[in-house]
């Protein structure tokens, strides 16, 4: 090869291994040949002889692989490989695409570095021993799918987080049916996407057991090439994440019912300071204008109003009251409550009220009737929420209210309930921040206090609870409780 023809291909210069990627062309620099040992009259730079030549057997698929998700989708990896040198002996070195390296690189060109390994380990490339010990302790299974020949493979690590058998045999057709039904359309587009345009893809995602246990997994996949750069297959790995993952579900949640208690206390410390003091300073002026009259006529006339202004003092001290027990009681003793008895209890005590509003109840409890609550609890929730669905209700139609429960998947098939009704509504966009604010009403009901939802939110949540609400003016408004 001629001076001028080793330039156009060779980096020169250049005291750092890589091989730079530009326009379906290759360049190795001199210092990647000469590491080697090789002469350029003795190799050809490009994929297929780095293939077939140099890099050892074993791990020429995986770099293959890599190498198409780098120049296609910029995906960037790291990979421990074994490279044949001038004298025949594998040399083990380390190829990495991300490196800050300052290269005078063309412009949108890519390059792979490689690093001779510092210790020199004589890796037996068959001894899958410690990659079959990393992977049971990280729970991490490997899986295959076989284009060609319409073929899956799993290793015996996605075997055991599956809970299959060793001698089970995975297909294509069951492939589906690994992930939870709400995860399907994920799971679909990731794998299709991989399968027809080479997108590489990693997700968390629910997965089904052989014993249709859900449980969290991480899923990564990436396309299979062939010599002829077309994707033959998909490869990639499971890890069982179910309880990292669970941890950061419980963990959000926590911060987020934290968050709604330190709203609540600021509220709690505003009615305090607010209304108590309102009610004190009304006393104080009475009293001194009974002081500063002499007509005891007109004195008698305003104990009246210290009367009504004692009642309101009374009113306020018990609804803080109530706030404060709520936090102490729901230490106590919670037993098997069920819904249904409780709605049918509620229903009695306010018997009257359905009858003169014409309500109709409906009730679906077939996903579950029975939850470990304190009863006073269930039956003050209901009737909060059953009492607000008849005051608020539609002038132009009687009141039907839907009482349904059903189980939550993603957390342990706890039990959730919605309560819907078809009354007036809430603007969500005026109100939506302020529905289980105290003395917080959002319509002209003289009977409205604002604290039925207040104690109702306080109630659920000292019990690590949640309740949210979806409505819409004039059509409804729908509870959801999960226990």
């Amino acid at each position: 090869m001629s001076e001028s023809t080793l330039e156009k291909f060779v980096m020169p210069n250049s005291e750092i291994c890589y091989w730079e990627l530009h326009n379906n062309t290759s360049f190795w620099s001199q210092a990647f040949i000469s590491k080697l040992g090789y002469d350029i009259s003795q190799i050809d730079i490009n994929l297929e002889f780095f293939l077939s030549k140099i890099i050892h057997k074993n791990h020429a698929s995986t770099f293959r692989d890599n190498f198409y998700n780098l120049v296609r989708h910029d995906v960037h990896f790291k990979q421990n490989i074994l490279l044949l040198n001038s004298k025949g002996d594998y040399e083990e070195f380390i190829c990495k695409t991300n490196e800050e390296l300052t290269l005078s690189l063309k412009p949108n060109a890519k390059a792979i570095y490689f690093f001779k390994a510092k210790i020199k380990t004589h890796p037996k490339v068959k001894d899958d021993y410690y990659y079959l010990e990393t992977a049971s302790m990280t729970s991490t299974g490997s899986w295959y799918i076989d284009f060609e020949n319409k073929r899956s493979y799993w290793d015996q690590i996605t075997r055991k987080i599956l809970d299959y058998p060793e001698d089970f045999i995975p297909s294509l057709r069951m492939a589906l049916t690994l992930y939870a039904k709400e995860h399907h359309a994920i799971a679909t587009n990731a794998f299709l996407n991989c399968a027809i345009s080479g997108t590489p893809f990693d997700l968390e995602i629910i997965m089904i057991k052989s014993t249709n246990k859900r449980f969290w997994a991480r899923a990564i996949g990436k396309p299979v090439y062939n010599e002829g750069r077309e994707i033959i297959g998909m490869r990639g790995v499971f890890q069982n994440i179910d309880s990292v993952k669970t941890k950061e579900i419980n963990l959000k949640r926590t911060s987020e019912i934290v968050a709604s208690q330190n709203s609540r206390l600021f509220n709690f410390a505003h009615i305090v300071s607010h209304n108590l003091r309102s009610h004190s300073s009304n006393l104080e002026l009475i009293v001194q204008y009974i002081e500063s009259i002499d007509n005891p006529a007109e004195q008698l006339m305003m104990l009246s109003t210290i009367k009504e202004v004692s009642s309101s003092l009374n009113k306020t001290i018990g609804h803080l009251n109530e706030v404060v027990t709520i936090q102490t009681n729901c230490q106590q003793h919670k037993e098997d409550v069920s819904i249904s008895a409780t709605l049918d209890q509620v229903c009695k005590s306010i018997g009257q009220i359905i009858t003169t509003n014409n309500v109709t109840i409906n009730t679906d409890f077939k996903a579950g009737d029975i939850v470990s609550y304190i009863p006073a609890y269930m039956e003050s929730i209901i009737l909060n929420i059953l009492t607000n669905a008849i005051k608020y209700k539609h002038p132009d139609r009687d009141p039907i209210i839907n009482f349904k429960t059903s189980l939550n998947y993603r957390n342990n098939d706890r039990l959730i309930l919605e309560i819907s009704d078809n009354g007036i509504g809430i603007d969500l966009d005026k109100f939506g921040d302020k529905i289980f604010g105290m003395y917080k009403t959002f319509h002209l009901n003289k009977d409205a206090v604002g604290i039925g939802l207040f104690i109702t939110k306080n109630q659920i949540e000292s019990l690590n609870g949640e309740i949210l609400v979806d409505s819409e003016v004039n059509k409804g408004t729908v509870f959801t409780i999960k226990f």
